[in-house]
């Protein structure tokens, strides 16, 4: 349920605990979120100036009973071009389905709306300048305020430039200026999220080094082996396994830290 997702990433959830809860890989829950930059899509809602579901059914009942559109038009209380229009654009009075309509206008409707950065090029420079001076986004747009108080054009709020950086897709903000941000991260984390949990760091359920065999500790018995996950730069890892007793490793490069991932490198490797 993406719903219950969103809810707990607002609430500041780790990635991780909200992966195990919906029993999905660490990156599957990630590119959910980065679609729209860790920022909850709003929820669609019809217009009310718009045909609903059940004048869609008065107007398909219409039609089959040959009534004149004027007529149709009367007992919905709308313009007669309103109703021809709905029928026209909707396969005539021959294939007019009411269902069929209804969902046709809610695809139809799904149209985002233009980002203020876009339509105002001069803004987004602006903006843009300032980012590269280091100032956040709550600094912008209240420098902005102080700066035109009487021109709402150039005014902008912070979560329309947090918005605009964290969704690409909008193109008004280059991706490069992220670096500019005081926490350079690819997604937008919720203002209640920390990363001192009594988890964090932890792997689950782990079994102290301590507390393994003595014939593995003094290496006398084959079989054995140790593994280990190396870290480097630009989000980089190496998983190794060292056979105690020979002394033979396997190394292999993973492209994630997920525990398939790592296994399923590991096996290849083999």
């Amino acid at each position: 349920d993406k719903n219950m997702m969103w809810d707990r990433w607002r609430k500041g959830e780790s990635l991780e605990s909200i992966a195990q809860l919906f029993d999905r890989s660490h990156g599957s829950v990630a590119r959910i979120l980065r679609r729209t930059g860790g920022i909850r899509p709003p929820k669609r809602m019809r217009s009310g100036r718009t045909l609903s579901l059940a004048e869609r059914e008065e107007i398909s009942r219409g039609v089959v009973a040959g009534q004149s559109l004027r007529s149709i038009a009367a007992s919905l209380k709308r313009a007669p071009s309103t109703v021809s229009r709905e029928i026209n654009r909707n396969g005539g009075r021959q294939y007019y389905r009411a269902n069929l309509a209804d969902q046709a206008a809610w695809d139809r409707s799904h149209r985002p709306k233009t980002c203020k950065l876009i339509q105002n090029p001069a803004l987004a420079r602006i903006v843009a300048k300032q980012l590269q001076l280091q100032w956040s986004p709550r600094q912008i747009a209240g420098w902005l305020k102080r700066t035109y108080p009487d021109d709402e054009t150039y005014q902008v709020s912070h979560e329309t430039i947090y918005r605009t950086l964290f969704i690409q897709a909008r193109g008004a903000l280059k991706k490069e200026l992220l670096q500019h941000l005081r926490r350079t991260r690819r997604m937008r984390r919720s203002r209640h999220h920390t990363q001192k949990t009594a988890d964090r760091g932890r792997i689950k359920d782990t079994v102290s080094i301590s507390e393994r065999p003595a014939e593995v500790e003094d290496r006398a018995v084959p079989g054995h082996w140790e593994g280990d996950l190396l870290f480097g730069s630009k989000n980089s890892q190496i998983a190794t396994l060292v056979e105690r007793h020979t002394r033979y490793v396997l190394i292999a490069r993973v492209k994630s830290k997920d525990t398939e991932t790592v296994i399923n490198a590991l096996i290849k490797q083999a």
